[in-house]
């Protein structure tokens, strides 16, 4: 019965980052009729976007921090409850302040979404599984950005754009109701003290900080948050501006690499989890799928150079499969050594990493595609993941848990889990 129940837990979760891509891209679409009704500016607009991005970066942060003390079950429908509400509201603004002020409480919601997914996944899953688990909790965001721009024209085609809001709202706060209802482990719960000790004994931020794996896996996603902004937010201009191609062209051609990325999230982490099935260590597993990723994302210069829009595309599309395959097992490999302790604040912290990187270096970006082209950004794309895996591997020799508690912060193993 346990098994079933964990793998709806992960279906469950798959629908909450499907929700959480979801809802955020909404406003991206309805705010064309928006700026008609209410006569919003588009440098209105840039900072209700830097509203949501603001709060975003900070909850991610402080929900994992919070997840990783009150657990993940209570975390998540907190969370997704916040973000569904705010989400709701949004089809009740009548003015500036008020879209400003939700989009700010959606950003406080999302926040903790990915650190309680992570959290979620370890709880339930060991070391074999683990990754193809994370695999389809975080894929729901990929199917979450290929289904919101036409889910969101064919609502507000029936409800007008107020409805585009509402009902993905709706449907969040549904999913908390089924979220709590659902059967955890509580005869495991209740008979294994040294999880429910767990859960109780958290690691304060400070000591976190002395560890140099933290600093290595926020500093990587300090470095390619940025180039998965670029791939979200400049395709569509890209593919119209340099390739000229016609906006109905772009609704048929944007969805395919965001398809790539859901799809490669559930292979990578079956792939990982198949290895280590065939005597692999976590180490060995975990390395060997992200050093693939990084050698595919090596592909992207090429983008520049082709002349076949459709092969650009395909060439997005491998960049974007690598991603999933990466992103899997950086979050899967942030559990394996942290654990249930301290899972959700690492993927905290780098996650506010990536989403300050993604807020600094945006408006660099529109710099050097106006003053130059985009050719600089391709090849930076590139070349970071080779740089994040050569980085990994020199500062985290080894993938395997460390010894945590509230007074110390070392690198040493664990005895009981074999990650060798």
């Amino acid at each position: 019965m346990q098994k079933h129940v964990r793998w709806l837990i992960v279906f469950l979760l798959f629908i909450a980052t499907g929700l959480s891509f979801l809802d955020r891209q909404v406003l991206s679409i309805a705010i064309i009729k928006i700026q008609e009704e209410f006569k919003i500016t588009d440098v209105q607009y840039g900072m209700i976007n830097t509203s949501f991005l603001i709060s975003y970066a900070i909850m991610f942060t402080l929900g994992g921090w919070l997840i990783d003390r009150v657990g993940g079950k209570l975390g998540l429908a907190i969370s997704v409850g916040v973000w569904s509400v705010a989400n709701s509201l949004h089809a009740v603004m009548t003015n500036f302040s008020q879209l400003l002020t939700f989009r700010f409480f959606l950003g406080i919601g999302e926040g903790g979404c990915f650190p309680g997914a992570a959290w979620t996944v370890y709880r339930w899953f060991d070391k074999e599984e683990r990754a193809l688990a994370n695999g389809i909790a975080i894929g729901g965001s990929a199917i979450g950005a290929v289904v919101a721009p036409p889910l969101t024209i064919w609502l507000s085609a029936h409800y007008g754009w107020r409805g585009g809001f509402l009902i993905p709202g709706l449907i969040g706060i549904v999913w908390v109701l089924v979220w709590v209802f659902t059967p955890w482990k509580k005869e495991a719960m209740a008979a294994d003290t040294a999880v429910k000790s767990e859960i109780e004994e958290t690691v304060p931020f400070l000591t976190l900080l002395k560890l140099r794996a933290t600093w290595v896996f926020i500093v990587i996603r300090f470095l390619l948050d940025p180039v998965f902004y670029f791939m979200m937010f400049w395709i569509p201009k890209y593919l119209s501006s340099v390739r000229h191609v016609s906006f109905e062209q772009i609704g048929g051609l944007f969805w395919i690499p965001f398809l790539a990325l859901g799809i490669a999230n559930i292979i990578g982490g079956w792939f990982s989890g198949q290895l280590i099935a065939r005597d692999y260590s976590v180490n060995k597993a975990r390395k060997t799928v992200m050093g693939i990723a990084a050698f595919l994302t090596l592909a992207a210069p090429a983008i520049e150079w082709v002349s076949s829009v459709n092969v650009a595309v395909a060439l997005m599309a491998v960049f974007m499969f690598a991603h999933g395959f990466w992103i899997t097992n950086y979050i899967t490999s942030i559990s394996d050594m942290f654990g249930q302790k301290a899972t959700s604040t690492v993927v905290g912290l780098s996650g506010t990493a990536g989403a300050v990187s993604g807020l600094l270096l945006n408006p660099l970006m529109g710099v050097v595609i106006q003053q130059y082209s985009y050719r600089p950004l391709w090849v930076a794309s590139g070349l970071l993941y080779p740089l994040a895996f050569v980085l990994l591997i020199v500062l985290i020799p080894k993938i395997k848990p460390l010894l945590l508690s509230d007074n110390q912060a070392t690198e040493a193993p664990k005895v009981i889990p074999d990650y060798s």
